[in-house]
């Protein structure tokens, strides 16, 4: 004996509501269930105001492997700064103080700045929250305590800044001074007081990094590059951007100049820096240290 279509349509109808539709539900449920557990146990971590790893080693040494995943790339293997990313060694922060500021720092990013949210720089993969704290921990075991006596004077060094050492010829501290090299605003903060003190002795030996784009991984470098105009004229400064088809350079007398590379006679780049090497008979290790005690102080605020 034969069902009608229509008959046939129900009884089908009634089995999936019987048997399909309570096993989706379930496999749905179970997966709920394990959402929810999962994001308990981050949320549990989440809520601390203090970190729950602190002071423990094994967490220290899983922050570490996370830093260099994540991390690094900006603030530096050791987190000792990167050029883009600030010497994360040092008691005194710029943007935190507490363990919880630091997890909302690394958590949603700093608005305004290179700092990203997690998940978002295209470097590594999003962190739970347990990762967070580990990289937490790992950051306050290599974290340097301030000296008790503070290093050179940052009153002098600011006079040498403007004065007799003509760093401010090139370069801008707080919205005043030159604009052939990079801004010192930051540097204090954001790179430890040996490797200023390199960059002077040895400008050459790390070249800084200018313009920042999003569609570069890297920033472009103070290169300094020497062109022959069409016409004959030679220029000679440091690259501000560049692309496969022409360069911006600012040359010695902080002049701008956007030129097409197919309508050079000639073009070259060299990594030796424009800036010039400043050795101890030219500028003391004292007045050094004033001056980069001086750049410290402003990186710090």
């Amino acid at each position: 004996m034969f069902l009608a279509i229509g008959q046939a349509e129900q009884i089908n109808e009634q089995i999936k509501k019987r048997f399909v539709f309570p096993q989706r539900l379930s496999r749905l449920m179970s997966a709920a269930c394990a959402g929810l557990l999962l994001l308990g146990a981050n949320a549990a971590y989440a809520a601390d105001d203090r970190n729950p790893l602190a002071n423990d080693p094994k967490a220290a040494k899983a922050g570490e492997y996370e830093f260099r995943i994540n991390c690094a790339l900006c603030h530096g293997l050791g987190a000792h700064g990167g050029g883009r990313g600030p010497d994360l060694t040092r008691a005194q922060k710029r943007h935190v103080h507490s363990d919880a500021e630091m997890f909302q720092v690394i958590s949603n990013g700093i608005p305004g700045t290179v700092m990203p949210a997690n998940g978002t720089n295209g470097q590594g993969v999003g962190m739970t929250d347990e990762e967070i704290w580990q990289i937490i921990t790992y950051i306050r075991s290599v974290e340097v305590k301030a000296p008790a006596q503070p290093i050179g004077s940052a009153a002098h060094g600011k006079e040498l800044f403007y004065g007799d050492a003509n760093c401010s010829l090139c370069h801008t501290v707080q919205g005043k001074g030159g604009r052939l090299g990079p801004d010192l605003t930051g540097v204090g903060g954001s790179r430890t007081r040996e490797a200023i003190i390199e960059s002077v002795r040895n400008p050459s030996r790390r070249l800084a990094w200018g313009l920042t784009e999003a569609t570069k991984e890297f920033p472009q470098e103070y290169e300094t590059v020497t062109v022959v105009t069409a016409d004959g004229k030679q220029i000679k400064g440091v690259a501000l951007n560049e692309d496969n088809f022409s360069i911006q350079i600012m040359d010695g007398d902080e002049q701008i100049h956007l030129l097409e590379k197919d309508k050079l006679r000639s073009f070259q780049k060299s990594r030796d820096s424009m800036m010039p090497t400043y050795n101890p008979d030219v500028l003391s290790d004292k007045d050094l240290q004033d001056i980069v005690a001086y750049l410290i102080s402003v990186g710090a605020k």
